[in-house]
């Protein structure tokens, strides 16, 4: 997008419109307006439960290895992707 000699890019112009929506709630909140038609609880609640899912998923997601047989694997495995990495860097 080009506003005159300025280049926007899609990213930037989306992190603009978060960034004026946060600053408008800001600015309402302020005020004594509530913008948003949740109780405080509520608000806690769905924050609360979106940590939780994000932690889980995260932890999850990661190859964890616990046990001294899964330790020993995945060293064996990095060995395997460096000597790959080698050879491949040879031809």
């Amino acid at each position: 997008m080009r506003l005159g000699k300025l280049f926007i890019t899609k990213e930037t112009a989306l992190r603009i419109a978060v960034l004026v929506i946060a600053l408008v709630n800001q600015f309402l909140v302020a005020f004594g307006i509530s913008p948003v038609p949740f109780t405080s609880a509520e608000i806690e609640a769905f924050l609360s439960t979106t940590f939780t899912v994000i932690a889980t998923l995260w932890a999850t997601w990661k190859n964890n290895d616990v046990t001294p047989e899964a330790h020993a694997g995945t060293a064996k495995m990095r060995e395997l992707k460096a000597e790959n990495k080698r050879k491949e860097g040879d031809n």
